[in-house]
């Protein structure tokens, strides 16, 4: 492992400028790219693979497609991710993929994102919504799984009858997205 990865990515404050700092580096050698992942989903989940996920999110906000190469590690790893601190950009990242590929239909994106990650995708995301996470990282599976349920017809019923059942006792952030993929479905659904 790179030693100038890991001075970069173990900073003592999670400040937005620390976070922004490391991605950029990672952005500036993007070999380390693959070495980042593995800090991820170390299987410790320590503070190091939070603090990574926080740079992972930085460096895939300034360029997705830099994730492309490496989805059978990202999706083979996203389950075992547990900790809240790194679900949150994870479900952030499965939020931008689904937006790049079902909204902008990126044509870079398009032959890579097959099958087999979207239905990973797809159980995590209702595994994030029907378990105890996170606002944050639940209304970005909202949107994940409204988009591919563009694509999987079973899905629209499932989210529907989740935050059906859950929006009465949501947070004000869950009962917003929640109102906004529900009418979205019944949109999609005429």
């Amino acid at each position: 492992m790179s030693s100038e990865l890991f001075k970069h990515i173990n900073y003592a404050k999670a400040y937005r400028k620390n976070r922004l700092g490391a991605a950029q580096w990672v952005l500036a050698n993007p070999e380390t790219f693959p070495e980042l992942l593995d800090y991820c989903f170390a299987e410790s989940q320590d503070d190091l693979s939070h603090k990574a996920a926080w740079v992972l999110e930085f460096v895939c906000l300034d360029d997705l497609s830099i994730l492309y190469p490496h989805f059978d590690l990202f999706f083979k790893n996203l389950s075992s991710v547990k900790k809240d601190q790194s679900l949150r950009p994870m479900a952030h990242l499965c939020e931008l993929l689904v937006l790049q590929y079902y909204k902008k239909k990126a044509s870079d994106l398009v032959p890579l994102f097959l099958e087999k990650y979207k239905i990973e995708m797809i159980e995590c995301s209702f595994d994030w919504l029907i378990t105890d996470q996170k606002v944050a990282c639940q209304v970005r599976a909202m949107t994940a799984l409204y988009y591919l349920g563009t694509e999987f017809d079973w899905i629209h019923p499932e989210l529907q009858q989740i935050i059906q059942q859950n929006i009465h006792s949501g947070s004000g952030a869950y009962k917003a997205r929640g109102r906004a993929v529900l009418a979205q479905i019944a949109k999609f659904s005429k």
